[in-house]
Parts: C-alpha cells; sequence; structure tokens
C-alpha cells in the first residue's frame, strides 16, 4: 500500500509541520529514555561493583586464613564472578551510549536541519502563488473598475448626443471620452487575462508539480526517521542479548562454584583438623583414690604405710584424671585480658549507679605473677606458649600447639626451599652466561657476572642455613609431642576450684567478647572469687561452669568478711 503526501495531503502544510515536529520531538524522547537506561547501568554496575569490593578478603587479614575452606574459596569466586556480571552491564551502557544516544544524537540535528529545509521551500512556494493571486485579484478589480468607468462615459455619451441644446463640441468630447475608457477598459481586460493565464499556470505547477515535490521529500524524511528508531529499537536489544552468553557464563561460574561445596564437604571438615588439631595425646583413665585407708588402718598400720610411702597418693597416678574442665579453667587465666579494661558507659542505663565505689585497689602483685606457680620447668613454660592465641609469635612458631607449630614449620621449609630454587636456577643461568663469555669475548666481560654469582652464592648458604634450621625444630617439635602432654596433665589435676570471697552487682552490662572474660547483664549478681590485682580486673563466677574476669569499674563488690570458702552458686 503506497500512498503521496504530494497529491493527498496537497492542502494540510501546516497539520504536516505539526507532525514532523512531534516527529522530532519523539525521537528525543525516545534518546532520552535510552541515556536514562544507561545512566542505570552504570549505577547498577558500580553499586554491584562495590559489593563485590566489600567483601573480598582483605589483604593481611584473619579473613585470609578462612580462604582455605571450600565454602570461603566458593564465595570468593561468586564475588569474582558478580565482578564480571558487573561488567557486563557497563558493556550496555557503553553501547548504548556509543550506538545509539550518540548516533540518534547526531541524526536529530540533521533530521531538524532537512526538515527546516524543507518546510522553507514549501513556504517559499506558498508564498509565490499567494503573491500570484494577489497580482491576478489586483488586475480583476482594475479592470473591474475600468469597465464602469467605460459604460458611465458611454451612458453620458449617449445622453449627451440625444439632447439638442448641446453643442456639438461637448458631444465630440463626451464621444472622446467615451472611446477613451473603452480603450482603457480593454486593455484592463487584455492585462487581467495574462494575470489570470499566469495564475492558473503556477497553480497548476504548485499544486501538481512542485507542493507534491517537496512533500514527497517530507514524506520520504518522515519515512527514514521512522526506520531509525526502529534500528535504534533493534540496536537497544541486541545491545542487551550480546551480553546474554557472557552472564550466563558468570552465573554458570557461580553455579559451578555452589557445586564445588557440595562435592568436597568432607574437606572443608578435614581443614579443621589440619587447622586445629594440637597433637597431645588424650587422658587416660581415672584410678582410684581410696582416702577410706585412712579410717581402717591402725596406728602401727599408719605407721609402716608412711615409712613405705604408701600413705598418700602419688603424683604418678593423677595423671589418668579426666582434665578438660580444669585445663579450660587455665586456659581462661591464659587468655585473662591483658589490655585495660573498658572505662564505665558515660551514659549508664536507668536503674544503674553512676556513684557507685569502685572496687578497692589494693596493692597487690599483678595476675600474671600467678603463673610463676605452674611455670617450674622449661617444658611446662612451652605447653603454656602453646595454649595462647592471637599475636604474630616467635620465629621459631613455639607459641603454636605441637601440631599446628609442626605445619607452620614446614610451611616456612617449603617456601625456603622455593626460594633456594630460584636462587639455583639463576646461579645456573649466570654460569653459563658466564662461559658463553669466556668462549665468546666480544660478547661480555666474564668478569661483570662474579659480583651477582658471589650475591646468589650468600643467598643460597642462608637459605640452606634457615632450611636446616626449620628441619631441626621440626624434628624437636615431633620429639617433644608427648612429654608435653604428660607434663600438662600431671600439672593441673590437682588444680581445686577457687572459693567464693564475697558478691559483687553490676552497674553496667558487659560483653564478654574476648576470652578469659564473662559477660554479664546490669543488676546481675554474682561470686567474687578473686579480687582486682592491680590491673582493673575482677575475677567472678556465676555457677560451676561459668566464670571468668569482668571490669572492676562496673560491679560493686561486697566483700564477705567471713566467708570460708563455702561452695555455693547462684
Amino acid at each position: 500500500m503506497s500512498c503521496r503526501w504530494g497529491t493527498e495531503l496537497w492542502d494540510q502544510f501546516d497539520n504536516l509541520e505539526k507532525h514532523t515536529h512531534w516527529g522530532i520531538e519523539f525521537v528525543e524522547r525516545y534518546t532520552k529514555f535510552v541515556k536514562e537506561r544507561s545512566e542505570i547501568e552504570i549505577g547498577y554496575a558500580k553499586q554491584i561493583r562495590n559489593l563485590s569490593k566489600k567483601y573480598q578478603p582483605k589483604k593481611n587479614s584473619r579473613e585470609e586464613d578462612e580462604y582455605k575452606y571450600t565454602s570461603c574459596r566458593a564465595f570468593l569466586m561468586t564475588l569474582n564472578e558478580l565482578n564480571d556480571y558487573a561488567g557486563q552491564h557497563e558493556v550496555i551502557a557503553e553501547n548504548l551510549t556509543t550506538h545509539i544516544i550518540c548516533e540518534l544524537t547526531r541524526y536529530i540535528q540533521e533530521l531538524k536541519a532537512e526538515r527546516k529545509s524543507h518546510f522553507h521551500d514549501g513556504r517559499r512556494a506558498q508564498q509565490h502563488i499567494e503573491n500570484s493571486w494577489k497580482q491576478l485579484e489586483s488586475s480583476k478589480r482594475r479592470f473591474e473598475r475600468d469597465c464602469k468607468e467605460a459604460d458611465r462615459a458611454q451612458q453620458y455619451f449617449d445622453k449627451i448626443d440625444a439632447d439638442i441644446n448641446v453643442t456639438k463640441a461637448d458631444v465630440e468630447k463626451a464621444r472622446q471620452q467615451a472611446q477613451l475608457k473603452h480603450q482603457v477598459a480593454e486593455d484592463s481586460k487584455n492585462e487581467y487575462l495574462t494575470y489570470l493565464q499566469k495564475f492558473n499556470k503556477e497553480q497548476n505547477e504548485h499544486y501538481y508539480s512542485l507542493i507534491p515535490h517537496i512533500f514527497q521529500k517530507i514524506q520520504e524524511m518522515e519515512e527514514k526517521r521512522i526506520e531509525k528508531v526502529g534500528e535504534s529499537m533493534k540496536t537497544y536489544a541486541e545491545v542487551n542479548r550480546k551480553v546474554l552468553p557472557i552472564v550466563s557464563k558468570c552465573l554458570d561460574g557461580m553455579t559451578n562454584a555452589a557445586a564445588s561445596i557440595d562435592h568436597f564437604p568432607q574437606q572443608d571438615t578435614k581443614q579443621v583438623v589440619e587447622s586445629f588439631k594440637s597433637g597431645f595425646e588424650p587422658p587416660g583413665d581415672v584410678e582410684v583414690e581410696d582416702y577410706s585407708l585412712s579410717m581402717r588402718r591402725t596406728v602401727s598400720e599408719s605407721s609402716y604405710l608412711n615409712s613405705r610411702g604408701e600413705g598418700k597418693p602419688s603424683r604418678s597416678n593423677s595423671r589418668g584424671k579426666l582434665w578438660p574442665f580444669k585445663r579450660n579453667k587455665l586456659m581462661s587465666l591464659l587468655a585473662s585480658p591483658r589490655q585495660p579494661p573498658p572505662p564505665p558507659p558515660t551514659s549508664p542505663s536507668p536503674g544503674a549507679m553512676p556513684n557507685g565505689p569502685q572496687s578497692p585497689q589494693q596493692p597487690k602483685e599483678p595476675l600474671s605473677h600467678r603463673l610463676n606457680e605452674f611455670m617450674t620447668s622449661k617444658h611446662k613454660m612451652q605447653c603454656l606458649r602453646s595454649l595462647t592465641r592471637g599475636g604474630s609469635g616467635p620465629e621459631d612458631c613455639s607459641h603454636l600447639p605441637p601440631e599446628q607449630r609442626r605445619k607452620k614449620l614446614q610451611a616456612k621449609i617449603t617456601d625456603i626451599n622455593k626460594e633456594l630454587q630460584k636462587e639455583v636456577d639463576q646461579r645456573d643461568a649466570l654460569t653459563k652466561m658466564k662461559d658463553v663469555y669466556i668462549k665468546n669475548p666480544h660478547m661480555g666481560d666474564p668478569n661483570s657476572v662474579d659480583p651477582r654469582l658471589e650475591e646468589i652464592g650468600q643467598n643460597i648458604d642462608k637459605l640452606e642455613l634457615d632450611s636446616r634450621k626449620y628441619e631441626v625444630k621440626d624434628h624437636s617439635t615431633e620429639h617433644h609431642l608427648k612429654s608435653r602432654s604428660t607434663v600438662f596433665d600431671d600439672d593441673f589435676d590437682d588444680e581445686d576450684p577457687l572459693p567464693t570471697i564475697g558478691t559483687c552487682k553490676s552497674l553496667y552490662p558487659f560483653e564478654g567478647q574476648n576470652e578469659g572474660t564473662i559477660s554479664m547483664a546490669e543488676g546481675e549478681l554474682l561470686y567474687v572469687i578473686e579480687e582486682d590485682k592491680g590491673d582493673g580486673w575482677t575475677r567472678v563466677r556465676r555457677n560451676e561452669d561459668e566464670e571468668g574476669y569482668v571490669p572492676t569499674s562496673y560491679i560493686k563488690v561486697f566483700f564477705d568478711t567471713n566467708a570460708k570458702g563455702a561452695m555455693t552458686y547462684i
């Protein structure tokens, strides 16, 4: 179905002008839509990248150790795929800007200029035909006027000619005047006919040639505009479709990351063993300690037994006791806060006592001095070090449990061997280079390589020395693995729970997040089992299984002067 604006819309010049103006506004509105979509994609990609960056593991942090687990590695893979996913949205924004926004912006300028040119030609043609029509109307009015004047002159002549009282001269004068008017009217008629013929020709050319040609160009311009919008919409869809394969790969990568967790769940549980295995031997059976023997024996038997040393249980029997709870008490003691206690809240909660008395600051020895009771040998010191957590620790990793120490030492040995191999490879390469220089002096000076060879040789000697040193430490760790467990059992089996020396009431809530501390709620009553030693911490007990340190400034202490160490719990 075809149509021609020039013939079917010959009289709709103003409406066509309005319609084409609307068409340009529509292209501009569509361009604005694509631009806003591009801005949305850029903003979305930025938010996705920031989210991925936020959850990336921080360098030199504890989170790096967590990525030995498959779930954490899968999460890292997901974050990386999410970062690539964000990149595809940036590609969408870039392609929308390049292939649609910039293209349509340039096209709109061209379309405005073309439309202006076509309607300028149309207005000029319209103005020309209007001027021709005005000339025709002017000649027509002039012809009509001259005809009326000629008719009046003829009537006057006829009247004078019929009047017998008028002189012959007057009659002749009237006759000449009538002839003159008739000649003027005839000339006006000829002029009118000329303008009429000219107007009809120009009008025919205007409506059947000039206007159809102009309107046809406007129609072609409008059809091109519509095609351009259609192409842009197709490009809009293609821009989104092109990134779908890569987006699909990103999603496949996330799926594969999740699948890696399902395939190796045992690997993570094995990693827990590798990370936390201490290497100590489990405790043995608890042996019977019959205290009733002293009730049945006689004085002579008691003397006899005492002389043989059988009246008291031997230390060797104590290693069979169950020690996990008491060992945890020691670990709580060792892990008790060494940093200053937190200051009390500046704005205490309702019901608190802001002016409550502080716990007495008595000149006692620091808490760390109490550890001297357990450190009677070098092996005990090493055992205690193996229980502490945090900090970089000494170079020989003696602060770690034996099993963890062995793994750390093996890792260091592996790193040293890798560096050693690099230095050996460099030495071999420089040695070959020196041989080439010796055989071909023009290629270089052989002596220029010697300083570097000497430096590498020193590095190799140092790395070999470090490797042997860590290997010796590794062997010593395995040798003392069982002995440490034995010493630990012997040292802490006989520890008895500390008696209560008073009570306390918490003035503020406290969250015991560090090892060795205990949480408490505001207004809670606790038992005091060890007063402040001058470091700002008081040891309290809630029940048989819960005890730890709280800031002295957070509690109000009521010492029991008559306390005899009764083991009662709240």
